[in-house]
């Protein structure tokens, strides 16, 4: 196993309004992921440590970068997420691993800090019921 830093990643690409993927890596600044799962306690009484079941994986996601409003940059993909209900393929590649997911964006706000960046959020979530999976 090789450890690595999160330099240098592949690909970081979500889909347009249209279908179309948009390769936005240059313009994300930092990102956050999670496949967690849902539990269910089945401890019983007769325990005195807990059981559980894992119960259905999810995915979340959260794009913050720099506002682009170039042909095919972020704002493209984004700028239609408050008037349009559809499903977005983003594509996550680092060292040669995939990680593809059907999700939803629910928003796309935009932030203006005092010293001048103009800035966005773009937070994601799972949608079409299949299971993340690194490829």
């Amino acid at each position: 196993m090789t450890k690595e830093s999160g330099l240098g990643w592949t690909t970081c690409s979500v889909d347009d309004a249209s279908g179309t993927a948009r390769a936005i890596k240059n313009d994300i600044t930092n990102l956050q992921f999670a496949t967690p799962r849902g539990v269910q306690d089945i401890t019983g009484i007769d325990k005195s440590a807990f059981e559980r079941l894992l119960l259905l994986a999810d995915f979340s996601i959260t794009l913050n970068g720099v506002f682009n409003d170039a042909a095919n940059a972020s704002h493209d993909v984004f700028k239609t997420v408050p008037s349009t209900s559809v499903n977005r393929t983003v594509t996550l590649t680092v060292s040669g691993q995939t990680l593809a997911n059907e999700c939803l964006f629910t928003d796309y706000p935009l932030s203006r800090s005092d010293s001048g960046e103009l800035t966005f959020s773009a937070p994601g979530v799972l949608s079409d019921g299949n299971v993340p999976t690194w490829a």
